[in-house]
């Protein structure tokens, strides 16, 4: 990967070799789902929206590792922000908390890992 623009479509070459079911473009960021729910993501990482536990740019997809032992079904990349349904119906947020746009109540920290949105746990 580099910082250029691309002015025609380009394979992204670190994914080959996984099927690639589901992408989600933020303003600087992106994410890909694989077909084992593993989640994918790279760009822009100022406020942690690539959910990597730093605020690194990544110029190449680089696995989410918080997902490493869950299925992710769904991803959505906002402006500085991520959501992600798990299968069995849990929601992650994680990213710029300004606002309260992950969340997560009063707690309006950026998340620089995936956070489990406890209003949405089950039976609530």
């Amino acid at each position: 990967g580099d910082a250029q623009d691309q002015w025609q479509p380009k394979k992204v070459e670190a994914l080959a070799g996984r099927r690639v079911v589901a992408v989600s473009a933020g303003c600087l960021h992106n994410l890909a789902i694989t077909t084992d729910g593993s989640v994918w993501s790279w760009g822009g990482g100022g406020f942690g929206q690539l959910g990597h536990g730093d605020q690194q740019h990544q110029w190449q997809p680089k696995e989410v590792e918080a997902f490493a032992t869950q299925r992710v079904v769904a991803t959505s990349a906002g402006t500085d922000l991520c959501i992600a349904i798990t299968s069995d119906g849990a929601i992650f947020t994680w990213g710029e908390g300004r606002h309260g746009c992950l969340g997560h109540g009063v707690d309006l920290s950026n998340q620089l890992l995936p956070k489990k949105v406890e209003a949405w746990a089950q039976g609530q």
